[in-house]
Parts: C-alpha cells; structure tokens; sequence
C-alpha cells in the first residue's frame, strides 16, 4: 500500500494535519461569537457540574450514609438497611451498581437534558450512531493493541492479579461475573459519550478542533487518582480517540476498545489466579 494513501492515524507526525482536516469540515465553526459563547457557557459549566457530582456521588460510603439516613428517619436502628443489605451477599455488588448509576446521570442523562432543552438537536446526532466507525477500525485496532500487550506483560504481576476484577466476588459465580461486566461497560458506554460524543460534539460548532483538546483535559484529570502512567497514556489516548471519534461521527469505536481493554484485563487476572468462575449461581440464590 502506498504511505500517502495510508490512514493518516498511522501517522504520528501528521496530527496537526488530521486537526487541519477537522477544522476545515462544514461541521466547525457554524456558530457566530456570540452563539460561541452561549454554546461554551453551556457545555463547560454542565460538564463542571456532572464531573463535582461523579466524583462525590459515586462511592459506596454515600450509599451508606443515604441508607443510614433512612433507616433513622423510619425510627430504625440506623444500620438497620446495611445489615440486610450485608446478609443478601451481595452489598459489594449493590455498590457498583449505585456506582453506575451515577455514572449514567452525569455521564448521559444531564448532557441529554443540555442537547434537548437547550440546544434543541437530537442525542442521536452526538456520536450514538455507528457511521463510519468501520471504516476506522484500524485506527482503533492501533489503539487497542499496544494496551493488549501491555496487558499480557503485567498479568506476571502480583499487584495486578489483586487489583482486577474490581467487583471481588467476580470470581464467585458466572452471574456474579456478567453482572458485573455488564455494568463496568455500561460505564463504558456512558463515558465515551460524555468525553467523546456531547463535549466533542457540542463544542466543534463553536471552537472546531479544538473541542479535542478542551477534551482531553478532564479526560486526564478523572485518571489522576490512578498510576501516573496511566493518567498520562490517557491524553494520547484521549487525543486519538477524539479524533477518530469526529471522523467516524460516532463513540462505538472507542466503546469496543475500552470494553476489549476492561473485559481482557478481568479475564486474565482471573484466569492466571485460576480463579475464573465456573459455577452458574452463587450459593446465595441457589435455595
């Protein structure tokens, strides 16, 4: 195959060309100065707001003080909901799910109120349709195969095998384990159209290309808690898959490599620990 007609995303050096291309598209820069404004006021201060309410919302000990809130308030012993919770087995997994569904309003449901009571267009036009996603597969394929081997390389470590799966009693059942890897994509799914369909795309109108670099700051910041290479891989990965995401005008592709890259990584910790579930249904729901 000839180089000049390669995909430009094998390319490293031709980032800013691929940024020119976006910026030159009909779809950047539609709105006048003062819609420009308007449009950056919006998104800026929603995604403040769903990323405070995230960060403070989403841990169980909220869950737990809401719960110990009840219970005093029905003039019950306020561990009372905790305890019940406790002896049904599954108070972790009841966490994560109170954990996904914060990640569903801030993630979908507030960007979903700005599109529509605000700016009046259709969700579906913010990255939810497949378009051309598989005319991009090997832009994403290059993304997900140096995670892959990355992967293989630290499932030798011990503190790797203790870390993943998050959800601990994944190893417990093949339900426990669906369960959790349905809502751990979910989050998936929610997050990609928060970073790379409402702020990519209600923001090209107004400053073009640029909505990718505006992206990819909060993108950063949400991996700063975890291990410095990894929130610092997170800018180049939030960089290319923002531009692959207004190329393909969809977020699937970004969703099938963060979904390859969480499901892998349960996977092999489970696998190389000779822990991966084999039983249909814990114990719990079995009588």
């Amino acid at each position: 195959m000839d180089p000049g007609h390669m995909d430009p995303v094998w390319h490293p050096r031709q980032i800013l060309t691929m940024l020119d291309q976006l910026d030159d598209d009909a779809a950047s820069y539609t709105l006048n100065r003062r819609a420009t404004l308007r449009r950056c006021f919006w998104v800026l201060a929603s995604v403040s707001f769903a990323l405070l309410m995230i960060h403070y919302m989403k841990y169980s000990a909220t869950l737990v003080a809401g719960l110990q809130w009840l219970a005093q308030w029905q003039g019950l012993d306020k561990n009372h909901w905790l305890l019940l919770l406790k002896q049904t087995g599954f108070a972790e997994l009841v966490g994560y799910i109170w954990w996904t569904i914060w990640h569903v309003i801030g993630y979908v449901v507030i960007p979903w109120i700005i599109v529509r009571q605000v700016f009046k267009q259709s969700v579906m036009d913010f990255g939810w349709r497949w378009n051309n996603t598989g005319r991009h597969w090997r832009g994403y394929l290059l993304l997900f195969t140096p995670i892959a081997f990355f992967i293989v390389l630290v499932s030798f470590r011990q503190d790797f095998l203790q870390h993943y799966p998050f959800y601990s009693q994944a190893k417990r059942s093949l339900f426990d384990f669906f369960i959790w890897e349905a809502l751990y994509l979910l989050q998936f799914v929610c997050l990609e159209f928060f970073f790379r369909g409402y702020l990519l795309n209600a923001l090209r109108p107004a400053i073009g290309a640029n909505a990718i670099w505006v992206m990819c700051v909060p993108y950063m910041m949400i991996h700063l808690p975890k291990l410095w290479l990894e929130a610092t891989g997170a800018i180049l990965f939030g960089l290319f898959l923002g531009i692959l995401a207004l190329r393909s005008c969809s977020i699937w592709g970004g969703v099938l490599v963060h979904a390859g890259v969480a499901v892998s990584m349960d996977i092999v910790s489970l696998v190389k620990q000779g822990q991966f579930p084999h039983q249909l249904m814990p114990v719990v729901l079995q009588n």
